[in-house]
């Protein structure tokens, strides 16, 4: 089936940390913002797909009744940031088959509330039979996200001799980027030495090389091209699909080959199975000019970039250098800051960055002429994005 998709809308609540408004509050506010950024009215929303259910969002029945929605599709995700993609693909698909005229992505989070359930002894990952996927295990004190992230990179660094310095590019050029937009919840420049000074976290990860954890929604309409070209915005046309790799060569914190958790050790470069979303879409790598991503720990963009055959294998920490991935670099990364810098919103927030990039109004980070920008993930699943 050919996909026949654009984001025709997208609206946000406010983000911070310890909002007073529930989740559901802040969902009708992201969910406004969109009908006013698109024209469109309620009665023209017949489907959902959400992104984040029960126990850390909404599940799909309490949004449709607390938004007074009809609806005729659904879908419902878990609760990760590396379901962004399979929630927007999802709506690609239900409008592209007819089940749907428009669907409504959303996500409301209350991160700054939850945070019982994200680590630590109540870590819904960690619980299940035999630990998570984040790498969660808690027979081994492995009892939150990060200790998967720090796992792989410490086995990056041994690998490609890689030090903590080197990693701290990452978050000072992200940093840069959210220094441009006024949403951003980090205000400060971020330097070399506050990166080296701030606590260890998980070792070898530093305060700011793990993100926010912070409240938000944000919701994204997507119908047909046709029926988005009818509408109050420029059209982001769903350019590019592949989805969500799982093996058991796959970590989820992990490039496949690096040897984590069941991983076989092998050649980290990237596969013809990671790079597929080029072949299959006509639209080349090279046209691609900016790179968004899930950054919850700074060594997921090292991953993202050699995932996606940005550079070789355990060249990613050389290619940041010399700020080619913040503001005006060859490769800018989360123009918005990212998790690490404007808010943790599920990776929503990257998605409403890339609308405002292509529709050429994202501002002081304004990419030029901007017509192709990449959602990918270290977990493999990516969407391509043009004007």
């Amino acid at each position: 089936m050919k996909i026949n998709a654009a984001i025709c809308g997208v609206g946000a609540s406010e983000f911070g940390r310890y909002l007073p408004d529930s989740q559901l509050r802040l969902g009708a506010k992201a969910f406004k913002a969109a009908l006013e950024d698109s024209g469109l009215k309620r009665e023209d929303i017949d489907g959902l797909s959400i992104h984040m259910g029960w126990p850390v969002g909404l599940d799909y029945d309490r949004v449709a009744e607390g938004l007074g929605l009809n609806i005729r599709y659904v879908n419902q995700s878990w609760l990760h940031g590396r379901f962004v993609t399979n929630a927007l693909q999802h709506a690609a698909l239900a409008v592209s088959a007819g089940l749907a005229n428009v669907v409504a992505c959303f996500t409301a989070i209350s991160f700054t509330r939850e945070r019982d359930i994200l680590g630590g002894p109540g870590d819904i990952e960690g619980n299940r039979e035999e630990g998570g996927t984040h790498g969660e295990a808690p027979p081994y004190g492995l009892t939150a996200p990060a200790g998967g992230a720090a796992l792989s990179m410490q086995r990056y660094m041994a690998r490609y001799g890689v030090t903590s310095t080197d990693l701290a590019e990452v978050p000072i050029q992200i940093r840069q980027h959210a220094l441009k937009n006024p949403g951003a919840i980090m205000k400060k420049p971020l330097t070399l030495e506050d990166h080296q000074a701030s606590r260890m976290v998980v070792d070898p990860l530093h305060l700011f090389d793990c993100c926010l954890v912070t409240d938000g929604a944000v919701v994204t309409f997507v119908t047909t091209e046709e029926r988005a070209r009818d509408l109050k915005q420029k059209p982001v046309r769903i350019a590019g699909m592949q989805g969500i790799r799982s093996s058991r060569d796959e970590f989820i914190f992990a490039p496949p080959g690096l040897g984590i958790s069941q991983q076989p050790t092998t050649d980290v470069a990237s596969r013809p199975v990671d790079v597929e979303i080029f072949e299959t879409s006509g639209i080349g790598r090279e046209a691609v000019q900016g790179l968004y991503t899930y950054d919850a720990f700074t060594p997921l963009i090292l991953f993202v970039l050699e995932r996606y055959g940005y550079c070789g294998a355990g060249e990613a920490w050389q290619f940041v250098k010399d700020g080619r991935i913040g503001p005006g670099g060859a490769l800018p990364i989360n123009t918005n800051g990212g998790l690490l810098s404007e808010a943790h919103v599920g990776g929503w927030n990257h998605i409403r960055e890339m609308v405002r990039q292509l529709r050429g109004t994202a501002g002081e980070r304004q990419i030029p002429d901007a017509s192709v920008l990449q959602w990918g993930t270290c977990w493999g699943d990516s969407v391509l994005l043009a004007a």
